[in-house]
């Protein structure tokens, strides 16, 4: 279980959007990039994030969603 306080400030690294828990996720609000949380503890690395329905690649993704990219 994470701290309510914690989840507060977290936010995609790729995005900068917030995140929300979903199961043993962290999902983020724009693009929906889920990020595992293993044995408590948020991993928060965009090679380890997992993708979403039908994005194939992380190049894909960075294409599709370049407006919810901060530069």
């Amino acid at each position: 279980m994470l701290d309510p306080e914690l989840l507060e400030i977290l936010v995609c690294p790729l995005t900068r959007s917030r995140l929300h828990l979903e199961g043993d996720f962290l999902v983020a609000e724009a693009g929906g990039l889920r990020y595992p949380i293993r044995d408590g503890i948020p991993v928060l690395l965009i090679d380890q994030a997992e993708l979403p329905a039908g994005i194939t690649s992380l190049e894909e993704f960075r294409r599709k969603y370049a407006d919810h990219i901060p530069s």
